[in-house]
């Protein structure tokens, strides 16, 4: 989402497929590079992350989640303001490439 006055959100999402996947990928990125922090919510300063279908969406059945575009390894993240966007980026390379 773009707001004109101040530009895109910090709201991200990345699916990899599985939920071993994405809480593998979720696990490199807040204790191997610190990127951020695994959390249900993702209203903070800090960036946060969840896999959405065991977390936030999990009240919903399977054909709802696929309507929705929520596949099992589907994580969104907020990127918060610590840290500059070139230590971000970095952070979440090193994690993506130990996958």
């Amino acid at each position: 989402m773009v707001n004109q006055e101040y530009g895109y959100g910090g709201l991200l999402s990345i699916d990899m497929e599985t939920e071993e996947r994405a809480n593998k990928l979720m696990t490199y990125l807040q204790n191997a590079t610190q990127f951020g922090l695994m959390a249900v919510s993702l209203g903070y300063y800090e960036t946060l992350m969840s896999c959405s279908g065991s977390s936030t969406s999990s009240e919903l059945d399977p054909s709802q989640k696929a309507a929705a575009g929520i596949s099992p390894g589907l994580i969104r993240m907020s990127v918060g303001y610590a840290g500059t966007l070139e230590q971000k980026w970095t952070q979440f390379e090193k994690a993506f490439i130990r996958m």
